[in-house]
């Protein structure tokens, strides 16, 4: 599974918090026809790998993608324009 930084848990609680209204509500990583990877808000599914935070669920990963994630972690940079979710590989 894909890890997540506590910064990155309050960071995506931000983000979720202040998009939705419907408390079954989490975000999703996918990854499109390219590989590239998205965040969108979604419910859990079945198989769904999840990231909890605060007792809720935060944060849902399909199985084969969560599986391909699991070397890497969601992180927190600052950058010049605010705060940016990054991955970053995990420390052996």
């Amino acid at each position: 599974m894909i890890g997540v930084t506590e910064q990155a848990k309050e960071e995506l609680k931000e983000l979720l918090v202040s998009n939705v209204d419907d408390p079954r509500a989490c975000l999703r990583i996918q990854a499109d026809d390219a590989g590239q990877l998205g965040v969108t808000i979604d419910i859990e599914m079945p198989g769904d790998q999840t990231v909890e935070y605060e007792g809720s669920t935060l944060l849902v990963v399909e199985q084969e993608l969560a599986e391909r994630l699991s070397h890497v972690d969601i992180d927190v940079e600052d950058i010049e324009e605010g705060r940016q979710l990054i991955l970053v590989e995990k420390s052996a």
